[in-house]
């Protein structure tokens, strides 16, 4: 016996789940609800089917092929112009020479076919109807039967005053091919609306086979969900192990112990589960998904290829294919998430809500409506330290190509291009595609491997270099980092960021031909001339090695340790390297721990930050120096080593001022993001040096060697300078403020204050008799950063606690 699947529906009810799929393909239990078709008729031994294809038949094509794979021969009909159920099986009429069961590809059963062929053929019948009893018929057609089974009657989705019977049709039919000689191959007409009722009034023996195993039509979201949760609650499967009762787990899945999952549930091939993540009742997780650390899913749906971030609640939710969603969402009850869409962090998709494929939630979005028009930007993702995106979803291979050919876009080609990674393996896969497309441009690639990126920020000005990359990873190596460094040694600005990014839209390209395709030239321990070049810049070498004072460094890059050991030594330190860094989980222990191994037995103690630019550094009696004490440190020995204008941002204690008066010096003050300090700082001194306040505030590594020779040649430790340092007052907060509330925070505040006491530099300064406020809204955060300082502690308490409530008080009063 032959069959036929119905499969050119394209499931508009089911929308967004149908946007990119035909309603067949939509899975059941991470398996395509036509597939489950196949396998029923395989099971009562149908294996030669064709398959009438209308809406997106090449989805269907590529998937299931010939069949083969399945086990059955599988022929396809493609419908140029729709022909209605009959029509569409009509046009298989060169495949029909006999008995043949017609059944719908977007309906999940697992009625026993056979028992049903055996009642076609004991009742003589010409077309025999598989029939269902539901408790609510009027959203299908309704068939009437006598006593002996046979059909009196069609109404096809009637009104509840014209429900005569629970039993509906379910469209499967057993049929000979004769009942086809009232049409002709290529006309439209349905079975149902059609030719049943011709057959009906001609007598024609049709009779209806009432099942009461399981059926349901995937009609809409609702029936979809529920069928998935019926079929999870009766599973079984050989190709995935069964964990416990009612719970199924696929091949190369990782499931963390101490993880909380409740039956029934279901989790697809090579998954990942965070630790501390509840997979409640109900829940199926499709292939190659990744679902972090504490998250929580309950009675949800997701498909292939999802990636869920931290602390993610989802609620009885429906999520396709290569959703991207960020750490601490909230997606609620009944809601759908479309094909590869974004949603970033502290989001919360209100219950009901839809969002069809490609869109794009900004942090913190609150949506309670469809959201159906616009797409998602195809674009590059600035923050205020370059690129970043998680490895493989956001950034890929293949982006990161377009990445480097639209970087060496906007650089000189006749001057190299330096590149380097932390040495991660993310990092590093990243870096090969990146090289490739600015080889494809032309230019020439010095790579230096595995360094941190002050050595390679060195490396631009010291090979004459046009631009540098570094690309680093964080999160586990889950989330990619790439920065851009300009001739200089710094960060692009943002002109420059804005020049790449509408280049990497439009691939407005510069290519080249084979020919003059660029060098790779791989660079191996620059790190030696970087030490080797900026020891020369240092005084009072000899007398380190003189008194060999001994220095304490840990550091999470173990490179940035390494270089920082060597280059301290070199110079006639002692210095211990701390390694139980790694061993702490909270950083807040590991600094306690380690002000103890400092207290009075090293000049100082330094935890070098992983990028290598900056450190948490403690006094000889292990105190921790905090980052605005050190700035104005960086300030006093800048000053002393013969700068005359010091370079700060604006949100810096007006205090470097006061202490630059003492000496006579010029303070500039730069807008608040790195690229204009670091800009500003590496603009005044030659390739082969460096201005000594962009070492002490952004290279780890020599501002350790810095530090020592000062303390030295001064003959002071650490503790009596910072004491004699002025005193300040500062304080700090970020208050959460969406995108599209901070133009009118801003404007308000501008309206109700006083155009004397305000400066309009960078954000909003609000300035008093007791100390001042800047309202600053963060360029890639929904937040607004303040920074307050008083001319003593209770004055700044005072101006702290006034402009807090009133901000949120504004914030609340949309």
């Amino acid at each position: 016996m032959k069959a036929v699947i119905m499969a050119g529906g394209e499931g508009t009810r089911l929308r967004p789940l149908t946007c990119h799929i035909p309603k067949p393909m939509v899975p059941i239990a991470n398996t395509p609800v036509m597939e489950h078709i196949i396998n029923l008729l395989k099971k009562h031994n149908i294996t030669e089917i064709a398959a009438t294809l209308y809406y997106m038949p090449n989805i269907i094509v590529d998937y299931f092929q010939d069949g083969s794979k399945l086990g059955v021969n599988l022929k396809y009909f493609i419908e140029e112009t729709p022909l209605g159920t009959g029509g569409s099986v009509l046009n298989t009429d060169k495949f029909l020479d006999d008995t043949f069961i017609v059944i719908s590809g977007d309906a999940y059963t697992n009625i026993d076919l056979t028992k049903a062929v055996e009642y076609h053929k004991a009742k003589k019948s010409k077309a025999t109807l598989i029939l269902k009893k539901q408790n609510i018929p009027i959203e299908y057609g309704i068939v009437i039967t006598d006593e002996q089974g046979k059909i009196i009657r069609f109404l096809e989705k009637p009104s509840w005053g014209e429900v005569f019977s629970d039993t509906v049709n379910t469209g499967i039919y057993i049929l000979e091919p004769e009942v086809f000689n009232y049409y002709k191959k290529g006309e439209n007409f349905d079975f149902s609306k059609d030719l049943f009722p011709k057959l009906l009034k001609d007598n024609i023996p049709m009779y209806g086979y009432i099942t009461d195993e399981y059926w349901c039509d995937i009609g809409d979201i609702n029936s979809y969900r529920q069928t998935n949760f019926d079929v999870v609650e009766n599973f079984l499967s050989d190709k995935y192990t069964k964990l416990d009762e009612g719970i199924f787990v696929g091949k190369n899945t990782i499931i963390p112990e101490g993880v909380n999952i409740k039956s029934p549930c279901i989790i697809g091939d090579n998954t990942h589960i965070g630790e501390g993540c509840r997979i409640d009742a109900y829940t199926i997780i499709g292939n190659n998904c990744y679902i972090d650390s504490f998250s929580s899913i309950k009675r949800t749906i997701i498909w292939d290829n999802v990636k869920i971030g931290k602390s993610v609640e989802c609620r009885g939710s429906i999520i396709c294919d290569f959703t991207k969603i960020q750490d601490s969402v909230h997606i609620y009850e009944a809601t759908v998430i479309g094909k590869d869409t974004l949603i970033e962090k502290n989001s919360t998709i209100k219950p009901g809500v839809k969002i069809w494929p490609d869109k794009y939630i900004p942090t913190s979005s609150i949506v309670n409506r469809n959201i159906i028009w616009g797409t998602k930007p195809q674009r590059i993702k600035f923050t205020e330290n370059g690129i970043e995106g998680e490895f493989n979803i956001e950034i890929t291979p293949e982006s990161a190509s377009l990445i480097g050919s639209a970087f060496a876009s906007i650089c000189n080609k006749h001057l190299p291009i330096l590149v380097c990674t932390d040495g991660s393996r993310p990092s590093t896969a990243i870096k090969q595609s990146i090289i490739a497309g600015i080889i494809s441009s032309g230019i020439k690639v010095l790579d230096l491997e595995h360094e941190p990126i002050n050595v390679l920020r060195y490396g631009v000005r010291f090979y004459k270099g046009s631009a540098g990359i570094y690309i680093s990873s964080k999160n586990n190596n889950n989330i990619i980092n790439i920065q851009f460094i300009n001739e200089l040694g710094a960060n692009i600005d943002r002109k420059t960021e804005k020049k790449l990014d509408q280049i990497f839209i439009r691939e407005d390209f510069q290519r080249c031909s084979s020919y003059n395709i660029g060098n790779i030239i791989n660079i191996n321990n620059f790190y030696e001339l970087y030490i080797q070049n900026n020891i020369n810049n240092l005084k009072d070498v000899d007398q380190i090695k003189i008194k060999s004072p001994k220095v304490l460094i840990a550091s999470q890059d173990e490179r940035g340790a390494l270089i920082t050991s060597i280059l301290l030594e070199t110079i006639g330190c002692k210095v211990s390297i701390d390694y139980n860094i790694n061993n702490f989980n909270n950083i807040n222990d590991y600094f306690k721990y380690f002000s103890e191994q400092v207290k009075n037995n090293f000049l100082f103690g330094a935890v070098i930050n992983k990028d290598c630019e900056s450190f948490v550094l403690f006094d000889e009696q292990g105190n921790i120096i905090s980052q605005d004490t050190y700035r104005l440190l960086t300030t006093l020995i800048s000053i002393k080593l013969g700068e005359q204008n010091i370079i700060v941002p604006y949100t810096a204690s007006l205090t470097i001022n006061k202490l630059a008066d003492d000496y006579n010096v010029k303070v500039t003050r730069t807008k608040s993001n790195r690229a204009e300090t670091l800009n500003q700082m590496l603009s005044k001194t030659d390739n082969l040096s460096l201005n000594p306040q962009y070492i002490l505030n952004y290279d780890a590594i020599l501002s350790t060697a810095y530090l020592t020779a000062f303390l030295v040649e001064n003959n002071v430790n650490l503790s009596s300078i910072i004491n004699n340092l002025p005193q300040f007052y500062l304080k700090h907060h970020e208050l959460p403020c969406a995108f599209t509330e901070r133009g009118r925070i801003i404007r308000q505040l501008i309206e109700q204050n006083n155009p004397k006491n305000m400066e309009l530099y960078e954000g909003v300064k609000l300035v008093s008799d007791k100390g001042y406020a800047i309202i600053l809204p963060d360029d890639h955060r929904p937040i607004l950063k303040i920074y307050i300082e008083g001319f003593n502690q209770e004055f700044a308490e005072e101006i702290s606690s006034e402009v807090v409530e009133r901000l949120k008080k504004m914030l609340k009063n949309s």
